[in-house]
């Protein structure tokens, strides 16, 4: 179960909170990073639509009823790729030119790092993975002086100017 904000204090005041203990196990990365990669799933999830089903009409009735009675979050998977891609349009959203500092100042300096940012929570029970979900998926999935050069940031930028 992702971490909502209120519980973003808990876990900083409870130091018996998985993600508490994780942080103190293995220190490469902030605190912020881990929210952040929570912020960036839903934010694929929700503004970009990642891990919805490409078409309803392909299932069959009893899967339609299924996916209507789940957890909305049960069946939306998001790949290793997308999410890093969805972490790098969300990161550019909120940061802009200061993304990749931001980033690094919390540790993550390559795709891989969100990938072992993800499998540290999925270690710990805070994220779910499929069988077919690999560590290798996270792997350079873009480099990080391209993806927020200049060029990047006020495109994807101007991109998302026109739906608001």
């Amino acid at each position: 179960m992702p971490l909502s904000p209120e519980r973003h204090v808990s876990v900083m005041l409870d130091p018996k909170h998985p993600l508490a203990e994780l942080l103190r196990r293995d220190q490469r990365f902030h605190f912020d990073a881990y929210v952040f990669v929570f912020d960036a799933l839903r934010y694929g999830q929700e503004e970009l639509g990642l891990g919805q089903p490409d078409d309803d009409s392909e299932l069959d009735e009893d899967e339609l009823d299924e996916l209507e009675d789940d957890d909305p979050d049960d069946e939306r998977h998001v790949t290793g790729q997308e999410l890093c891609r969805a972490i790098q349009q969300y990161a550019i959203h909120q940061y802009g030119f200061l993304a990749r500092s931001v980033l690094s100042h919390w540790g993550v300096t390559k795709t891989g790092d969100f990938g072992d940012i993800v499998f540290n929570l999925i270690d710990i029970g805070q994220m779910r993975k499929t069988d077919s979900d690999r560590r290798e998926d996270f792997e350079d999935v873009f480099d990080f002086a391209e993806a927020f050069n200049e060029d990047n940031v006020f495109c994807v930028d101007e991109a998302g100017a026109d739906d608001e």
